[in-house]
């Protein structure tokens, strides 16, 4: 049997995709109406979770509080986006730590670069937009693929894989032996499979062709005592907000694909 490794890794590492946002609400209208364009007023930063956003984050708070203490996180880290600090805040003041009340919403670590990929040029954009707006890009990203595409003042999926990678060395530095859990977007958790789990890009464009990921899904990860890394132990677990009662909403297809 592998002898106890020494703590230097998280103890869970668990990631929360937002709860449905007003963008979200947007882009299924939008895509209802086979419009080219999301109808938003606001920058990305500050879209808000719609109405069912809160009730969802509001069930997932509460799924966790019912779990034993040595299951509920230690540490809240999320995203600067509103629609990921608002599920944060609600998971926190739901009881959803293994600190209850005492973890307030002071407590949360902000960190950017956690936040979602910048669409840049393409920010309210459906494909059909970009297809006819903008042909050349269109052209450009089937070439390079979605994972080196980067469009006009945004980012390719590579730039957001440079930035979590950052993240992560710092959550495992800084919460070493801490049940973390980082609240943030379906972009940024895919690239953390990519991290963790060494993936290829191919790999990569699977895991997003295998679906989705719901909003307020949680994806978990603990350290494996053969390998000394952390592994994937469950991914895009959407029965916290069953059990609770909450409708679930995966996000239509956007601008620029997975990553």
């Amino acid at each position: 049997m592998p002898a106890p490794l020494p703590v230097v890794l998280p103890r869970t590492l668990q990631f929360v995709r937002h709860g449905e946002s007003a963008a979200n609400v947007a882009r299924m209208q939008a895509l209802v109406a086979g419009l080219p364009a999301v109808d938003l007023a606001t920058r990305d930063p500050d879209v808000p979770l719609s109405p069912r956003g809160e009730r969802q984050a509001i069930a997932l708070g509460r799924w966790f509080a019912e779990r034993p203490e040595a299951e509920r996180p230690t540490v809240v880290v999320a995203s600067p986006y509103v629609r990921a600090r608002r599920t944060a805040e609600f998971i926190v003041e739901a009881g959803g730590t293994a600190r209850g009340e005492a973890f307030g919403a002071d407590d949360i670590v902000l960190d950017e670069r956690w936040r979602e990929k910048e669409l840049g040029l393409f920010h309210s954009l459906m494909r059909s937009g970009v297809a006819e707006r903008h042909p050349e890009q269109d052209a450009l990203r089937a070439l390079l693929g979605p994972f080196y595409y980067r469009p006009p003042n945004g980012e390719s999926g590579t730039d957001v894989v440079l930035r979590v990678r950052a993240a992560l060395a710092d959550v495992a530095r800084e919460h070493a032996g801490e049940r973390v859990m980082v609240v943030c977007h379906q972009v940024v958790i895919l690239s953390v499979r990519y991290v963790l789990e060494r993936l290829t890009e191919q790999g990569l464009h699977e895991v997003w062709a295998s679906g989705d990921l719901g909003n307020c899904s949680v994806t978990s990860y603990a350290p494996d005592p053969a390998t000394g890394r952390l592994a994937l132990r469950s991914y895009n677990v959407t029965v916290p907000v069953e059990v609770e009662g909450g409708a679930l909403t995966l996000e239509p297809p956007h601008a620029t694909g997975p990553a």
